[in-house]
């Protein structure tokens, strides 16, 4: 009897393994996909007033032959990328897929963009999410009406998402676009950089037991759809390294671990394509002390594709240099944690500050306590993929005030690496194998960064929990983000790093959840609205970003050699003093609602779950421009050269008069003739105050010193409060580089 006891548990036993095992291989399940779009075509008499209102507003500026302005997003994902996946789960808050479809429809009538890209993550692009994203963006440009007029133009690209552990392993996040979508120009496969070096395999943690317990004990929260999500991104092994792109398998997942290989399989390719850089200064994920220097060299760079910088994004802004350190690192690679400054509380400080703090309200001596503070320090610039808070047990929120964030930086990306922003990557200059000149001729853009399918949500100040990413801080609350809970102890502790969810809590991502925005816009000034147009306005730097409203900016070298006038992203070698004029107009107040065309072509459930019942809708009035400020940057001659002494922001502050028509403003550099070096000049302009979602992400009061004593985060709020604070939106131009005729030249890189 016991024998056949024993023989009926292991049966049960065998029975429940083999039921979660096949419930992890994803039998069963329906495939997410890209869906196709629903909406119909922009009417032409919209797309007409468009570009009325444009050239109504350059005639009132002085611009009388204007190019067409026109506004995109090159920076969009859908739940095909994981992180978008995980945040549209039940457990999560999710509302649900946003495949490629809705970002069709949605950029098509929620935001009216004359352009936009696809970039989700190429490491979660299977080949049949791949073939499906080409079809449904196919799909969008087919419904646009003519190819030499349409109402939207949809893009192609991926995202490689490279993150380092280390200062000397990280490169960053970048956005590849491509022009054309027949068949023979577009890649077999997207490039991504793969995993993470030096974090543990998730195939190890994430095998079919594991996703089929998920599966089973989280059916009613979303756990099916986990299973069958990761199960399908699992399955798609590494391409073989160093084979000619055309000779892979169709069913591998290429990988380029860094710049230089991403360069050389897009040449292998031999595509039209581009490569944005983003996120820069962004330390939810870029290590402590990252800088760009490594990247300035004719491996690193590729000039002819890397054209475009992001300065600006729902992730934050990444523009500004500032001189403070997060981290010292010194020659032989030991770190150390630099003293507070007045502008700047580094956060490995403010780890020590609460140690020593807990350790005096135990009563212990001051020598202990300041020598806990100083391996609380260390703990925290030593702890691997900006891991460092993990080293403070049970540090809240509000304990970390405002250390880590640039404090007088415009909305800045949270936890603020100044040596990868843009103003440091346009000052850096190196001589290349011939002794020429090597720098980064970038041209400035804006976008989203959206994680729904909602290219371009900064055409209205609402909706924070739905078109912001502020609901990433929201995983570490579900089953499979959530951390134990640890005592606020007096002793900081080594970080080790971790296999699965657990990484979030290590990056801080219930804190930076203050600091998402509703995002940006790029801006074209194009020829014409086709693709091939704006493709060439791309190419030319002919290019601006704002920080969301559709500002309308131009940026001209009044006496460029040829006698024309040179447009924003030019390059031109000049002996003279050089003359500029800047014209801008404000964006248009919006109005309530949605427009009639938008109205007719989406069915009032699209309308209310896609667009949260609020379109682009602009009225007659114009918001002023307040001011022009003018940055001058002289890119080093040699790299003893330090970023602060080249970077002049603002050089010149010039001031618009009280009209809502526009502002036009002419300055020169008298200093430019005697000087013999190059220099690069770029304009924003600068919209009256107005309210904006987490314009004030921590809600900081501050004491007489001006230090942050509590803070109010947007994070912590209901959601329906949508963190409304007074900011002042911009536009920032490309720069206008000025080589002096003095000096070694190359041809445009």
């Amino acid at each position: 009897m016991a024998v056949r006891i024993v023989g009926i548990l292991v049966l049960l036993v065998l029975l429940v393994l083999g039921t979660v095992y096949v419930a992890g291989t994803g039998v069963g399940l329906d495939f997410e996909t890209a869906g196709s779009p629903s909406a119909a075509a922009a009417s032409a008499d919209v797309v007409a007033d468009r570009g009325r209102r444009v050239s109504e507003a350059a005639l009132d500026v002085g611009v009388a032959r204007a190019k067409q302005v026109l506004f995109g997003d090159l920076h969009v994902h859908t739940t095909f990328s994981f992180d978008a996946f995980q945040m549209s789960l039940p457990m999560a808050g999710g509302d649900g897929a946003h495949p490629v479809s809705d970002a069709c429809d949605y950029a098509r009538h929620c935001s009216a963009l004359d352009f936009w890209s696809i970039n989700d993550h190429a490491v979660a692009l299977t080949p049949r999410r791949w073939s499906e994203t080409v079809d449904s963006i196919r799909q969008c440009n087919a419904v646009a009406g003519s190819t030499e007029n349409p109402d939207t133009v949809a893009y192609l690209g991926w995202e490689w998402t490279q993150v380092g552990t280390t200062p000397e392993t990280h490169w960053g996040h970048k956005n590849v676009v491509l022009r054309d979508l027949e068949d023979g120009a577009i890649p077999t496969r997207p490039i991504s950089a793969g995993q993470p070096e030096g974090v543990p395999d998730v195939q190890e943690s994430a095998g079919n037991f594991a996703l089929g317990a998920v599966r089973l004990l989280m059916n009613d929260s979303g756990g099916p759809e986990f299973a069958k999500y990761t199960k399908e991104t699992l399955s798609v092994p590494n391409c073989e390294a160093d084979v000619p792109v055309r000779d892979l398998p169709l069913d591998c997942r290429e990988v380029a671990r860094d710049p230089n290989t991403l360069f050389a399989k897009l040449d292998d390719w031999g595509l039209e394509s581009m490569v944005i850089p983003h996120g820069t200064s962004w330390g939810f994920y870029t290590p402590l002390g990252s800088a760009w220097d490594k990247q300035l060299t004719s491996e690193q760079h590729d000039p002819d594709r890397q054209q475009i910088v992001e300065v600006y994004s729902g992730h934050g802004n990444s523009e500004e240099f500032r001189a403070f350190e997060e981290v010292i690192l010194g020659a032989d690679g030991a770190r150390s944690c630099p003293h507070p400054s007045p502008d700047f509380m580094p956060s490995c400080w403010r780890a020590g500050e609460m140690i020593e703090a807990r350790c005096r309200a135990e009563g212990s001596s001051a020598n202990d306590c300041a020598e806990r503070a100083a391996t609380a320090r260390q703990h925290f610039v030593d702890a691997p993929f900006n891991g460092g808070a993990a080293s403070i047990p049970g540090a809240e929120i509000a304990d970390w005030g405002d250390s880590g964030q640039c404090r007088d930086c415009f909305q800045p990306a949270f936890n603020y690496r100044p040596k990868s922003s843009v103003q440091y990557m346009m000052a850096l200059g190196r001589e290349d194998a011939s002794g020429d000149p090597l720098r980064f001729r970038f041209g400035f853009i804006a976008s989203s960064d959206n994680h729904s399918a909602r290219p371009g949500t900064g055409y209205k100040e609402f909706a924070r929990t739905e078109f912001t990413e502020q609901r990433f801080g929201r995983f570490i609350d579900t089953p499979l983000g959530e951390t134990p809970e640890r005592d606020p102890i007096a002793r900081s502790n080594e970080v080790k790093l971790e296999t699965g969810a657990a990484i979030f809590s290590v990056f801080e991502t219930e804190r930076q959840a203050s600091f998402f925005l509703n995002g940006g816009l790029a801006a074209v000034h194009a020829e014409r609205r086709d693709r091939g147009a704006i493709w060439d306005a791309l190419q030319s730097r002919e290019v601006y970003g704002t920080s969301g409203p559709r500002i309308l900016l131009w940026f001209d070298l009044l006496n460029a050699p040829g006698g024309r006038p040179a447009p924003m992203g030019s390059e031109v070698q000049l002996a003279e003093t050089p003359i500029f004029q800047v014209r801008a107009a404000g964006s248009f107040e919006q109005l309530p609602g949605c427009p009639d065309d938008a109205i007719d072509a989406m069915s009032p459930e699209q309308l209310a779950r896609l667009c949260q019942g609020e379109c682009y809708h602009p009225s007659d009035v114009r918001r002023k421009i307040s001011r022009i400020e003018i940055v001058r940057i002289r890119p080093q001659t040699d790299a003893a050269q330090s970023v602060a002494s080249r970077v002049e922001d603002p050089w010149k502050r010039l001031t618009c008069p009280e009209d809502s028509s526009g502002c036009r403003v002419a300055f020169s550099d008298d200093e430019f003739a005697a000087s013999n070096q190059d220099v690069l000049y770029y304009a924003r302009a600068i919209e009256e105050p107005s309210l904006a979602v987490a314009a004030d992400p921590l809600g900081c009061t501050r004491d007489e010193l001006g230090q942050c004593i509590e803070i109010d985060p947007c994070f912590s709020r209901s959601d329906d409060d949508e963190c409304l604070a007074q900011t002042e939106h911009r536009a920032w131009s490309s720069p206008i580089f000025v080589n002096h005729s003095g000096t070694p030249q190359l041809a445009r890189r």
